[in-house]
Order: C-alpha cells, then structure tokens, then sequence
C-alpha cells in the first residue's frame, strides 16, 4: 500500500472512532441514568421531579436536533460537531457537580442540547470523508453503537453508583468526550458540501415550547399542584397557545420543521402515533423498573442493570430480526400489529410485579416486553419512508423519530406523576392505618427510600408494597395507551416497498432523533444498499457484460478508477495499487489487459502513469450509464427526471461507488 492511501486510510479511522465515541456518549446519556435515580432521589430529595432527569435530557436532544443538522449543513459540519461536543462535556461536567435535583434537571438539558448535536451531525460527517460504497459498512457500526449503548447503559450506570458515586455516571464522559474531541479538531478537514437553508426558528421553538408545557402539567398536576390550580391550567392553555403558533409558523415556513402537509398521509400520522406510544412505553418502563429492582427487590444498582438485560435483548433480538426478514419479504404489517400486541400484554403482565415476583418470572415479562418494542422500531422508518415523496423524505423521517422521542419525554412524566401519586396515597394510607411507627416521616420515606430498611420488618415490608403497587399501577394505565397502538396498527395501510427503503439503520430504529434533508435521507439509502452487493468482482463482471466488454473485474475496476482521475483521466500506478489496497505485481495482469485492448497506456519512465485513452473513456462511461440506470430503477418511484438535486446524487454516487477506494477483491483468484 502507498504511504499516501496508507495515511488517508488511518486519517479515517481516527474520525470514524471520534464520531463513534461521540454517538456512543449521545446513546448512552438517554439510558445510563436510569439505575442511578433511586440512588439520585435518596440523596437530593425530589421524588416528584425524578422524571425530569430523563425528561430535561431527551426534549432538549430532540427540539435541538433540527436545528444541528441544517446549521451544519449551512455553515460546515465540523465546528457546529465540536461545538456540540464542547456543550455535551460543559453540560456533562456539571451534571457530576450538581447540588440539588433543580440543578440537575438544568444542566442535564444543557448536556442533551449537546446530545442533538452528536446525533445530527455523525453521519452528515461520514458522507463527507467516505465513498459511498463504504459508507453502508460505517452505518452498521453506528447501529451497533446504539444496540450496544441500549444494552450496557443501565449496567454501567448501576457499576458506576456501586463502585464509585452516582457522579461518575457523568463525569465518565470527560475523558471519552476529550479523546473525541482532540481527534475531531486535528484530523477532520473543515470541508463538505454546505447548503443554504430558511430555518424555520419559529416553528422548532413552538412546538418544543408546546412539549415543555405539555410534559410540565402532566409531571406537576396532582403532585406539586392540584390538576385545576392556575399552574396546571396556564401550563396546558400555554402548550395549545403554542401549538396555534407552531401551525401558523409552518404555514408559512419555506422550510417546516414538522410540515403539515405531512399528516394527509394516514401512513405517516399511524406510524407516529405507534412511535410516540412506543417511546412512552420503552423509555418509561426501563425509568420505572429500576426503582421497582432497587427499592422494592432491594437489589444493588449494578444487578439492578442486569435485571434488565432481558428486556434489552429481546428489543435489539427482535429489531435485528424484524428488519432482516422485512428486507428479504418486502412485508412489513405483521410486525407493528405484533409487537404492539406483545406490547400491550407484557405491560398487562408487568403491573403483576410485586415484592415476591420470582427472577424466572419477572425476566419472562420484560423479555416479552423488549421483544414487543423491537418488533415495531425497525418498521415505523421504512414504512414511513417507503410512502413518502422525495421531497417529504426528509421530514417524513425526523418527523417519526420526532414523535418517538417526544412519546419517551411523555411517558417518563406521566409513569412519574402516577406513580408519585399513588404512592403518597398509599403512604397516607399506612399512617392512617397505622402501620407505620409513630412519628414516622411518610414524606421521608418517598425522597429516601434507604430509610425504609431502617424500619422495624413488618412496617418496611408495608412501606415496599405501597411501593410496588404504585409501580403496579403505572403499568395499569400504561397498557390501554399500548393498546391504542395495537389498534392503530391494524390501519396501517401496506405498501410494496421501494427497493431503497426496505432497511432502516438500526440506530434510528433503536431511538436516535434525525435531522436530514431528503438528499441525504436517500444517500443514506442508497449508501446500504451499496454495501449489501459486497461481491464486487461479480458487480464490476455484471457492468462489464452489460456495458458489451468481456473483461476481467479487476481491469473494470482500473479503468473506472483511472478515468475518473480529472479531467486527464491518468494516475500513477503506484497510487492506483494503494487505492485497490493491492500490489503493482498483482494489479499488473489486469492493467496490461487494458493497455492490449486500447482502452489504457503507460506514460514516463517505466510505465510509472497511467492514463486513459478516448476508447477507453467512451467504456468507461458505458459502465457508468449502466450503473446509472441501475440507481435510477432503485428510485424510480421519486422520479428522478423530476429532481435535478436527485439525479445530480444518483450521478455523483454512481461515479464515486465505481472505482472507489478498497476494492481489492476485485482482484482475488
């Protein structure tokens, strides 16, 4: 390999694991806090505003999202990338120095304004760097970022709160954070296409400002206010005075954030009503059953994690093999009506859960219920996307991350409320009752539950059933909000799927809000399905035949490669081999087969250049044709001929998959 290609290899490397550290910290800050909040709640208090930890983290992610995106694609993805990352490490610091749960709350939405960033801008900055052939392979790994972040998320944040402090649940980020940051500023080149935008600031602060209000009356009616106070009132009349402006706002934005257009295809307002029950479901469960292991099963933080690895696996077992099994049968229904289904009986099953659940049993349900919200997740974006126009594309897709990110925000305040206020309830009624010890603080006991243990046997043994029930009854209310997901889902109108939507990448499918124009929405697309033809000695055979040149692959590859070298169309041999990561030795059969037909000649000393001749160019751009066509049969329900910016990507990406660097199995046998 030349020291060149050698060096741009590396230089890749280096920013691919930047940018995957970064989606690393951005996916783990919406799962690792959740088995630190008992732990949180015993030492500041503030049980009524526990949810907001979660809350405060995932609205500022989602709201800011949009923003990231179109700012970085408008003035350059890598300062608004380490500006984000910089946001994220402030916010992230701060969490660990937090001195009341207030606080908390307000650097975690500092923390999750920089999280949108990381989520936005990653795979904006991949296609700056990769061909597009490659690309689909760094896809997968970002999909495993996030299956991986879902699964050790709420392990690592058990292992930090049991060897450690809580604290460390954010100060873990620095050093990972700093490592990202160093590689970002030094080896990423500021440059990539940079597309003018209208952004809509009205809109995106409406409507976040309508989810803010929404979620706040929601966490506070019936705990810190009564539901008819003028707080809860005003919070509610707020958030529709709000979404009247988000409506106005989108009616006349050139660039909606959330067009209303959007919401005439049944296709895409079912699926995000399934997404945002989804969200609620998913997110406030694995809040919720953290307190269940840690407080009423007494179980430390770290087995607290593990408890939940069934509902974990069987989320990710399932999303991978939904996905899989879509993209071989182009069917997609079944699977939201079955996992809104399996959904809605696992709550059913989780509001069993008491103090003497056995582990056999309780493992049961949760792997029910992961494996209920992974059948749905990889669907929601396919068929979404599969029923959208080109120009909705983009906004079609956010648009459904959007309403799962928001039902997440949701479903922790209303699992909070419900749950804060029946366990004051029941708390009443121990003290009523006379279960408690004289004197005993039942406020106490609901802001640190360590003090239960302190209790003589048979009041603690009272004070964790009140516990239980009151997590008994958030899953109560929590399965007809599920079963109005299974209902919708049967109204889920099939549709044959285009041949480039029939993958999602796992990471939305696992959770990640998205902001990308419709361009890069179908690049992104387009860039899997690239990556799934690996066989490039039969692809470049198949052009060639096509193209009416019996040649070998490896000389397909060559030509293609040295004829979109400039307008010269010439490379030296010796950067032709580091491209194809292969030798001049071994290259060499394949290039003197092009030289003896005409199509290529040696230049300079030794034969050192390579450059193309006119015949050689007009086959070159037979092949190019005949991949061209290819895409355009790929997408041709968005009419391509339609599109200039369309059929400008299908030419740039044929151009730059043919001949692109890496190919040395082209040249195997």
């Amino acid at each position: 390999m030349g020291r060149e290609g050698g060096a741009q290899s590396r230089g890749i490397g280096l920013i691919l694991t930047a940018l995957l550290l970064g989606m690393l910290l951005g996916a783990l800050d919406q799962t690792i806090v959740s088995t630190a909040l008992p732990t949180i709640v015993s030492e500041f208090g503030g049980l009524n505003h526990l949810s907001w930890v979660v809350t405060a983290y995932m609205l500022a992610s989602t709201a800011s999202t949009p923003l990231w995106g179109k700012l970085g694609d408008q003035y350059g993805r890598k300062p608004l990338y380490v500006t984000a990352i910089v946001v994220f490490l402030v916010g992230s610091a701060l969490c660990g120095l937090a001195w009341d749960m207030l606080s908390l709350i307000g650097f975690r939405a500092l923390q999750g304004l920089g999280g949108g960033g990381l989520m936005a801008l990653g795979m904006g900055i991949i296609a700056d760097v990769v061909s597009p052939r490659e690309r689909g392979r760094y896809q997968g790994y970002f999909g495993g970022v996030f299956g991986v972040a879902s699964v050790t998320g709420p392990l690592l944040g058990g292992f930090f709160v049991d060897t450690l402090s809580w604290r460390w649940v954010f100060y873990v980020n620095l050093p990972i954070g700093a490592v990202a940051l160093a590689v970002i500023v030094t080896v990423l080149q500021g440059k990539g296409e940079q597309t003018r935008h209208r952004i809509d600031y009205a809109g995106t602060f409406a409507l976040g400002g309508a989810a803010v209000c929404l979620v706040l009356g929601t966490t506070w009616g019936g705990t810190e206010y009564s539901w008819g106070s003028p707080v809860v009132l005003g919070l509610f009349a707020g958030a529709v005075l709000l979404l009247g402006g988000w409506w106005l706002a989108e009616r006349r934005a050139a660039e909606p954030v959330l067009p209303l257009h959007l919401f005439g295809n049944p296709v895409f307002s079912i699926c995000g009503l399934i997404a945002f029950v989804i969200g609620f479901a998913m997110f406030g469960a694995l809040t919720y059953l953290a307190v269940y292991f840690q407080v009423v099963e007494g179980v430390s933080p770290t087995l607290s994690g593990l408890s939940l690895l069934p509902m974990t696996a069987g989320t990710l077992t399932m999303s991978i093999l939904s996905g899989h099994l879509i993209t071989r049968t182009g069917r997609y229904k079944v699977w939201p009506v079955l996992g809104t289904g399996i959904t809605t009986l696992a709550l059913a099953l989780c509001s069993r859960l008491d103090v003497g659940t056995g582990v056999l049993e309780r493992s049961a349900y949760l792997v029910l219920l992961g494996a209920g919200l992974g059948c749905v997740m990889q669907v929601l974006i396919i068929a979404v996307q599969n029923t959208s126009p080109y120009r909705d594309l983009g906004a079609a897709t956010s648009g459904n991350t959007f309403f799962r990110s928001i039902g997440g925000s949701f479903g922790v305040a209303a699992f909070g409320a419900i749950f804060s206020n029946h366990l004051a309830s029941g708390m009443a009624d121990l003290l009523r009752e006379g279960r408690l010890p004289p004197g005993t603080d039942a406020a106490g006991l609901q802001e640190n539950s360590a003090l239960i243990r302190r209790l003589p046997p048979e009041a603690a043994d009272a004070v964790l059933g009140s516990y239980a029930q009151a997590i008994q009854t958030v899953f109560v209310y929590a399965t007809p909000v599920a079963a109005v997901a299974f209902v919708a889902s049967w109204f889920l109108r099939e549709v044959p799927l285009r041949t480039a939507t029939r993958d999602a990448a796992m990471g939305e499918s696992m959770g990640a809000p998205t902001a990308r124009t419709s361009k890069a929405e179908l690049e992104l697309a387009l860039a899997r399905l690239l990556y799934h033809d690996r066989d490039a000695r039969a692809l470049y055979g198949r052009l060639a035949a096509h193209a009416g040149a019996d040649l070998p692959a490896g000389s397909v590859w060559a030509l293609c490669r040295i004829a979109s070298e400039g307008p010269d169309g010439s490379i030296g041999a010796a950067e032709l081999a580091a491209r194809a990561r292969t030798t001049r030795e071994r290259g060499r059969p394949y290039i003197d087969e092009l030289v003896s037909r005409g199509l290529v000649v040696r230049e300079g000393a030794g034969g050192a250049r390579l450059a193309v001749t006119a015949a050689g160019r007009d086959l070159a751009e037979r092949i190019f044709l005949v991949r061209r066509l290819a895409l355009d049969r790929m997408v041709e329900d968005w009419q391509p001929e339609l599109h200039p910016e369309l059929a400008g990507l299908l030419e740039r990406i044929c151009r730059e998959s043919l001949g692109a660097d890496a190919d040395s199995r082209v040249f195997a046998g």
